[in-house]
This record gives C-alpha cells, sequence and structure tokens, in this order.
C-alpha cells in the first residue's frame, strides 16, 4: 500500500508551482513513496554511538596559504572601468532609494 496519495502529489506540486499530467501525479506517487520507504529503512539503522558528520571522509583544505601581495595602484583599475566618479566605479542605478 502506497504511504502517500495521487492527492498529496497534486498538492506538493502546487506548492512548487509545478504543472503535472495525471499520468506524472501516478508516477511520481510510486517513487516519492519508495523514496519515503527509503527513508524509513534508514530509520530503523542502529546509530547508537555514532557521532553525526556532514561528510563520510574527513575533509582536507586543498588550497594555498593566504599571503598578501601588493596589488595594482587605484588609478591603474579604475582607468580600466568604463565610467568613474570620486575614485570610485560609476554603474547604473538598479533601485529607487527610499526616503
Amino acid at each position: 500500500m502506497s504511504t502517500i496519495s495521487r492527492e498529496e502529489v497534486a498538492h506538493l506540486a502546487r506548492l512548487a508551482r509545478l504543472e503535472v499530467t495525471d499520468e506524472e501525479l501516478d508516477a511520481f506517487a510510486g517513487q516519492l513513496d519508495a523514496v519515503l520507504e527509503s527513508m524509513k529503512a534508514l530509520g530503523e539503522v542502529d546509530t547508537e554511538g555514532v557521532q553525526p558528520s556532514s561528510h563520510a571522509v574527513p575533509l582536507v583544505n586543498v588550497f594555498r596559504e593566504d599571503r598578501p601581495q601588493p596589488s595594482l595602484p587605484r588609478e591603474a583599475v579604475l582607468d580600466g572601468g568604463p565610467d568613474t566618479a570620486e575614485g570610485r566605479f560609476r554603474v547604473p542605478r538598479i533601485l529607487d532609494e527610499e526616503v
């Protein structure tokens, strides 16, 4: 017996703003039921003494060390832009100012 109904799938589709056909409702109900059954099986696994983790293997940072380096002078950088004002890049306004 399915644990999720067509009506529940239709409700989820409406919430997600998805347009689905009757055939898709039937297919998705079966697929979501399989997912729920898998989750139920995972819930039955004995995890006593197992520390929660976000990754199966330890993570190691592979990036280089962050070392300060000299950069370009401000004028040279600003010269590369199409429009500048008051020592900054000037860009088109996209938001109205609220008073």
